[in-house]
């Protein structure tokens, strides 16, 4: 049975890492990756700048890598064909714009957060529509050195609440300390009845396998820009 050939950036990263040790329950093998440094690890081509890999050599790319990266990559899987899926956050305008230039030709998926329980957690959402004379709030809690703040989770939730309740929702909170994987929060509170609705990351794998999910069901789409509700069906 053939393989998909599948390759990192941002593979020795806490992202790669974890997508290099499940992929073949995906039926993909890690062929080529990005890195700050070269080598070749496990058979695994490594290099320091997507215009090094082989083309002939991948299949899909999936991208955990810096924002600052992204053009690049974009532009590498629209001029090969190969389809993307970004997990990077904290894209600029430009960033973004460049995603959905290359999903012009190939399929693009990109999402905050890679996991389908998010994903359901945003479809929820729409059914606080139905609410009347409540108050809303995210607040989401991360590890102390996550960087983006509030989180891409957040922010995507933020707009997913605000479709569904209107634009007069406050600004997520923000926590950041210890190791906290990812814990996202939306309250619905009401004067005599409260509703929350809460996603618990238990540990990275989960965004791995979402990634990989994704990974899998987009290599047989059309080009065009998805995420990672398209996933769910």
């Amino acid at each position: 049975m053939k393989h998909n050939r599948l390759a990192i950036i941002g593979i020795s990263g806490r992202m790669g890492q974890e997508i290099r040790a499940i992929a073949n329950e995906f039926d993909f093998i890690v062929t080529e990756g990005v890195a700050s440094t070269s080598s070749t690890s496990g058979g695994v081509l490594i290099a320091t700048d997507i215009s090094a890999l082989r083309d002939d050599n991948v299949d899909v790319v999936i991208d955990f890598s810096m924002p600052e990266l992204t053009m690049n990559v974009a532009a590498w899987c629209a001029n090969h064909k190969k389809p993307l899926v970004s997990g990077v956050t904290g894209l600029s305008l430009d960033q973004k714009k460049a995603l959905e230039k290359a999903a012009a030709v190939i399929p693009v998926l990109w999402a905050p957060n890679m996991s389908l329980g998010v994903a359901v957690l945003a479809r929820m959402l729409g059914q606080l529509s139905r609410l009347e004379g409540f108050d809303f709030q995210i607040e989401e809690l991360h590890h102390i050195r996550k960087k983006d703040k509030p989180s891409g989770t957040a922010i995507f939730l933020q707009e997913k609440l605000k479709e569904a309740v209107g634009p007069n929702v406050p600004e997520p909170l923000a926590i950041r300390g210890g190791g906290i994987f990812g814990v996202h929060r939306v309250w619905a509170m009401g004067e005599e009845e409260t509703i929350t609705l809460e996603h618990t990351a238990m540990n990275r794998r989960v965004f791995a396998r979402g990634a990989l999910k994704a990974a899998c069901w987009l290599k047989e789409q059309k080009p065009g820009l998805y995420r990672m509700d398209n996933v769910l069906g």
